[in-house]
């Protein structure tokens, strides 16, 4: 009896994280087409997540939402498995700052390809001017996308107060469409942020400097607790293991957010945090993918690192075991 019982509890959390999955995945559109999604045909299980297909989006293993009539179209010059070298045809590094203490470098110091993953390094480095001591690296991808479309990658994050940061966006911060897969950091050193380890921090920005206000944004910050009790990586730190972390453009207005394939909240462009609504905005333009880890004295990052830190190479690099990027397309 006591047996019977543990079996319908464990039954009864499975079903309603399958409901919760359900829901998130195959959320409602605003903008979008009148597509059919494919049938439900059975329920995830554990060997479903141990044998994702790499040719498809993670989620097409798991649960597939994929619209009836599409096909996911590998995009070659947005993907790279990073097993031979720094591949200048499809990545270049930039040098643009954000706030003190960072100074981003292309110096093959801090970035790279070894060992099959693609790295950024954070390094003290005092002599940068301005008392610019965060030394890292920024990555682009040369060819920009825009919806629908799927973007992946599996990721280890370094272990310092900073963001590892994989995001969209064009290049122009006054007139920008922006989506910030992650901003994850495993490591606060504020005191204030105890969620971090385990959450995702995703959002989007829309900024138009012809509009009022200027700029929106809202997040869909998801923690591992709600993921399924059957996935392997249900509750291990951002930085103890690689992570895969996704998104779904849908459409102008309509980005799906995925970890380790499952659906990870979503947001809608125009929803501002605020709680105000800005039926107008959407967004247009074609956008480039973006590694980087950078750092802020500020809580909403979660503090600066310890200098220290950054001389441990044990946790002081961000590293990419592969990107897979994919165009929605007719059948």
């Amino acid at each position: 009896m006591i047996l019977k019982r543990q079996f319908s509890k464990q039954k009864k959390h499975l079903l309603i994280g399958l409901s919760v999955f359900l829901t998130l995945g195959s959320c409602s559109s605003t903008n979008r087409e009148n597509d059919t999604i494919n049938p439900i045909d059975k329920n995830p299980t554990a060997e479903d997540f141990k044998n994702i297909d790499p040719n498809f989006p993670s989620f097409v293993s798991i649960i597939n939402t994929t619209p009836t009539g599409k096909k996911w179209v590998k995009q070659e010059n947005m993907s790279d498995e990073f097993n031979t070298s720094f591949d200048t045809a499809k990545w270049f590094k930039s040098t643009w700052n954000y706030g003190v203490p960072v100074f981003m470098t292309t110096s093959n110091v801090n970035s790279g390809v070894t060992d099959g993953n693609l790295w950024i390094k954070a390094t003290l480095n005092e002599s940068n001017p301005d008392g610019r001591w965060f030394q890292t690296a920024r990555i682009h991808s040369k060819t920009k996308i825009s919806y629908p479309m799927c973007t992946e990658a599996r990721i280890k994050t370094a272990h310092i107060s900073a963001f590892n940061t994989y995001w969209l966006n064009n290049g122009d911060s006054n007139n920008r469409d922006e989506i910030d897969i992650i901003e994850n950091n495993s490591n606060p050193s504020c005191g204030c942020q105890p969620d971090f380890p385990l959450q995702m921090n995703s959002q989007y920005f829309h900024a138009n400097s012809t509009l009022s206000p200027i700029e929106i944004r809202n997040a869909a910050n998801f923690n591992q607790s709600k993921l399924l009790a059957i996935n392997p990586s249900k509750g291990i730190k951002w930085n103890e293991d690689y992570h895969t972390f996704g998104v779904w453009w849908k459409d102008s207005k309509n980005i799906q957010f995925y970890l380790d394939g499952e659906p990870a909240g979503s947001v809608v462009v125009g929803k501002d945090r605020n709680g105000q609504t800005y039926a107008n905005r959407e967004f247009t333009r074609d956008l480039e993918i973006i590694f980087d880890l950078w750092t802020s004295d500020a809580s909403w990052l979660g503090g600066l690192p310890l200098k220290s830190d950054l001389s441990n190479n044990t946790i002081n690099t961000m590293k990419i075991d592969w990107i897979r990027t994919w165009k929605l397309e007719n059948n």
